[in-house]
């Protein structure tokens, strides 16, 4: 449900530039090309909800939303996951040192072997580009 005073096409397009600005253009663009009926639900639905409810309420920057998404990603094992938000969480303005501590701190709560397969995905994503920061 949009919050009040929006509609969903509101919340749509809302959605979809914030998932373009932490994503990528050229992530969102490959989502979206590869629509077919079984998906084009699904992608209707994240990218309303998780990217204009969600990411688009004032409680929280961008920031703080990336430390959460990844701790999230790291405690249910969804390492494929985890890549596409490691570059968005550098995006949204974290250190490649910030990102190393969210790791190391999820190693605690989330367990080492989860941390253990964090950090292949960020070694992969740090080797992907020269740093940033």
């Amino acid at each position: 449900m949009a919050r009040e005073g929006r509609t969903n096409q509101d919340s749509y397009d809302e959605g979809m530039a914030v998932r373009r600005q932490v994503l990528g253009a050229t992530h969102v663009d490959r989502a979206t090309n590869g629509i077919v009926p079984a998906t084009a639900d699904y992608q209707d639905l994240i990218t309303r909800y998780a990217w204009g409810e969600i990411w688009t309420r004032p409680g929280l920057d961008r920031k703080m939303r990336s430390v959460a998404t990844m701790t999230a990603l790291i405690a249910h094992g969804h390492y494929d996951e985890l890549a596409m938000h490691l570059r968005a969480a550098q995006r949204n303005g974290l250190t490649r040192d910030e990102i190393v501590e969210v790791v190391l701190q999820s190693a605690i709560y989330c367990g080492v072997p989860a941390a253990n397969s964090a950090f292949a995905v960020v070694k992969v994503v740090f080797e992907e580009e020269p740093p940033t920061d």
